[in-house]
């Protein structure tokens, strides 16, 4: 079997993968068919998980038919010197993060209300700003579509919330963008193209990490330590076997 390379003294590249084994990087590793975003309140503390079920998550509406997404943070940092010193130092200041969704225009609610699930939800009727965001002599069904980001309802803020889990649907991670605002709205299209795409960019204060375990183990699914087995993956490999000296490569986490 194949070893880990966890430092120089461990190093080889024909025997070794580097820091955990991959043989079973096919269902451990994270794909847009396993990731879900989820558009609602604009402070995670907001998100309902009082019983810690799924039943608790309906605060956040899951966005479907999306094409793109993603999120930037940039920390602006500035080199300093100090008379006396020719070494550098840094002093660094609050992260900057910005976000970019692309979706697919289709019967129902399009991007920008799918985005607002959290206004609407909680009672704003969106048809009495000044600046229209719906038309204001429509039918229920003209509800679904917003547009104008001049209206009063584009200064209330929303969160995002973003899960990734692997093809054995463990949980890799998730994060909620906090005080999402929207900056920008894009629509286009051009002559024989199969679709029509909305884009929508913006800005948020923070990405806020948070525990998905308990929600995505009411999945019923193979375990992955029975995958793990057919492969050769066990929990009893000795030392020897495992270059490096450590059996943490099953999960392929440690020092």
């Amino acid at each position: 079997m194949l070893g880990i390379t966890k430092g120089i003294s461990t190093w080889s590249t024909q025997k070794n993968n580097v820091e955990r084994l991959m043989d079973n990087s096919a269902y451990t590793s994270a794909h847009p068919d396993d990731t879900l975003v989820l558009a609602g309140p604009p402070r995670f503390s907001d998100v309902d998980l009082s019983d810690n079920t799924t039943s608790a998550w309906k605060t956040l509406l899951a966005i479907g038919m999306l094409q793109t997404f993603q999120i930037s943070s940039q920390k602006p940092t500035q080199p300093m010197q100090a008379i006396g010193s020719g070494r550098a130092f840094f002093v660094s200041g609050k992260s900057m993060t910005t976000w970019r969704i692309g979706r697919l225009l289709t019967n129902g609610r399009n991007l920008l209300r799918v985005l607002y699930h959290n206004a609407v939800s909680g009672g704003v009727q969106v048809n009495m700003f000044d600046d229209p965001v719906v038309p204001t002599d429509g039918g229920s069904s003209s509800t679904l579509f917003f547009c104008n980001l001049d209206s009063e309802l584009f200064y209330v803020p929303f969160g995002l919330g973003v899960l990734f889990k692997d093809k054995t649907s463990q949980a890799l991670g998730s994060f909620f963008v906090e005080l999402a605002m929207i900056s920008t709205y894009t629509i286009g299209f051009t002559s024989g193209q199969n679709m029509v795409l909305e884009d929508v960019g913006g800005m948020c204060d923070r990405l806020m990490p948070f525990y998905t375990s308990t929600i995505l183990q009411n999945e019923t699914h193979v375990p992955r330590s029975t995958m793990d087995t057919v492969i050769g993956f066990s929990d009893n490999f000795s030392e020897t076997q495992v270059l490096g000296g450590d059996n943490d490569w099953l999960t392929g986490f440690g020092d």
